[in-house]
């Protein structure tokens, strides 16, 4: 019997610290968690499960490396909230996947990500067939981000879902004012007619498909 209390404290205690370790690692949807994120629930799991079963084992054996992962997870975290370029390193970026019509195979490979796969989300979206699609973006979750032909006039604005952020940390996204067709100094215009005269006060800035701006202040005060 003291065995048996023992494996009930024991399952009671990982299950309370594991919900705790999972609300202090932040609130994320399941198809956005970052590796990781996975890999830290996989470690966490197994550490639990092996040391529920093993009662000769200090039950805090379990929880010192627990809390290690958990300090691992909030400094990467932590990290990558302050570099976009370690950001982009560890958690990936976008991949166009189809561009006007025309399918990146090498993009594909790359990501190793098939026709079955393509097809499987492009039935998911509701989309009957390639043919109808002008883009597809495959994001650093997995999941294909699809713009329909009849889309196209919105093209612009919708290659990273209703919005394109034009700056993202205070920091101009390239690539974004490439795909507006615009340069930085016509982006630094758009903002000192919004009173925003240094770049480095703009938290994020966006723009969307009916052209209307959207501009957080860095550190603005509630």
């Amino acid at each position: 019997m003291e065995e048996i209390y023992t494996l009930i404290f024991r399952t009671l205690l990982y299950y309370l610290s594991i919900i705790l370790i999972f609300r202090l690692m932040g609130k994320r949807e399941v198809g956005e968690l970052s590796l990781l994120d996975i890999v830290v629930f996989i470690m966490i799991a197994e550490i639990a499960v092996l040391t529920i079963e093993d009662l000769e084992l200090f039950f805090g054996y379990g929880l010192i490396p627990m809390v290690l992962l958990l300090i691992i997870q909030r400094l990467t975290a932590w990290i990558s909230l302050k570099s976009p370029l370690f950001r982009k390193w560890f958690e990936g970026k976008p991949t166009i996947i189809i561009s006007k019509g025309k399918i990146d195979e090498y993009a594909m490979k790359k990501n190793r990500f098939n026709f079955d796969d393509l097809l499987q989300q492009l039935r998911e979206n509701g989309t009957e067939s390639i043919k109808d699609v002008s883009y597809a973006i495959l994001e650093p979750s997995g999941k294909l981000s699809i713009i329909e032909k009849q889309d196209f006039a919105n093209v612009r604005n919708k290659i990273n879902g209703l919005v394109l952020p034009l700056v993202v940390d205070g920091r101009i996204q390239e690539k974004a004012l490439e795909q507006l067709g615009e340069s930085e100094n016509w982006l630094h215009k758009q903002l000192e007619k919004r009173e925003f005269n240094d770049i480095k006060q703009v938290s994020f800035c966006s723009i969307d498909v009916n052209d209307e701006w959207y501009i957080d202040k860095k550190n603005e005060k509630k």
